[in-house]
């Protein structure tokens, strides 16, 4: 079977170097198995994520030279195909509306990890019909799918292997926000299985998302793809990237840095090359392998240290 990769980028803001490693880190996966490599841009959000933000994104992976295979699919033009695996979860009767705010779900009282994240306790699960048109009246309701008590795990290729319960650490989650965008969890599932996907490369911060895709893969009938959570970039003081800051992004190094600079000074953060030389990427991909990257959080080479310096 073809290795299929993807780069599936939120255009939220120009991309920063913590982007560009994973794009480099899921091409260089695919190609040095002779496969294909896609592009996906998830702007769900069409308010957040503006097409020229897009733009910028397809210009600067060709300026870094890591071309892609077919053509780029836009996932605010694929509310129509996301409809159609909403309508088999409700006919499976997974599906129920959820009429609680972002403070009633971080109140004290809901189930919290040790990470941040809040456990769904599962307050409008079992509504009924007289209470649901009640609180339709005041508030428009998110798509919740109920999960069951089953401990879903995989093996990444660099974490090693990883298992969550899901009523205990996910809960029902949201499909469909009551704007009536479609939620990421979702999306990703079936796009990533409709463009025949096989490997997923992301940062480590997702890895917690994987074992509700994966269980939304099998409810489908869909095999999932293997996937690849790579360590967070971090600055030298060990904050790691964020295009809210927009840290060291590609409007600011394209403007010091020629595309083999910014490549050898990545290759050289993941563990690639010995140190942060000029590298064009396709130089890369004879010698790529997962167990050169180290399993801890990533930091930048001194290149990058004052990048806005004369």
């Amino acid at each position: 079977m073809q290795t299929i990769g993807r780069f599936a980028p939120s255009p939220s803001g120009r991309m920063h170097l913590g982007n560009v490693l994973c794009a480099l880190l899921a091409w260089l996966s695919a190609r040095r198995q002779n496969g294909r490599y896609l592009l996906r841009i998830e702007d769900l959000d069409a308010m957040r994520c503006p097409r020229s933000y897009a733009d910028l994104i397809l210009d600067d992976l060709r300026w870094l030279g890591l071309d892609w295979d077919g053509e780029v699919w836009y996932q605010s033009e694929r509310a129509a195909v996301y409809a159609q695996y909403e309508a088999i979860l409700r006919g499976q009767g997974l599906l129920y509306p959820c009429f609680c705010s972002r403070a009633a779900l971080h109140a004290a009282s809901a189930p919290h990890l040790s990470d941040g994240r809040v456990v769904y306790a599962g307050t409008c699960r079992d509504l009924t019909p007289a209470q649901v048109a009640e609180k339709r009246r005041s508030r428009a309701p998110a798509t919740r799918v109920r999960v069951p008590a089953a401990q879903i795990g995989f093996v990444d290729a660099v974490r090693g292997a990883y298992t969550e319960d899901l009523a205990q650490t996910c809960g029902d989650f949201i499909i469909r926000r009551s704007d009536g965008v479609y939620a990421y969890q979702l999306a990703v599932v079936v796009d990533d299985a409709l463009s025949g996907v096989t490997e997923v490369v992301r940062g480590d911060d997702l890895i917690a998302s994987t074992p509700r895709q994966i269980w939304l893969h099998r409810l489908f009938g869909f095999a999932p793809p293997a996937f690849a959570h790579i360590p967070l970039l971090c600055d030298h003081d060990g904050r790691r990237l964020s295009k809210r800051d927009e840290d060291l992004d590609l409007g600011l190094l394209r403007a010091r840095f020629t595309p083999a600079q910014v490549i050898g000074a990545l290759a050289c953060a993941a563990g690639l090359i010995d140190r942060p030389e000029p590298v064009a990427a396709h130089e890369l991909i004879a010698g790529f392998s997962w167990d050169a990257l180290p399993r801890h959080d990533l930091h930048l080479p001194a290149v990058f240290r004052t990048p806005l310096d004369g």
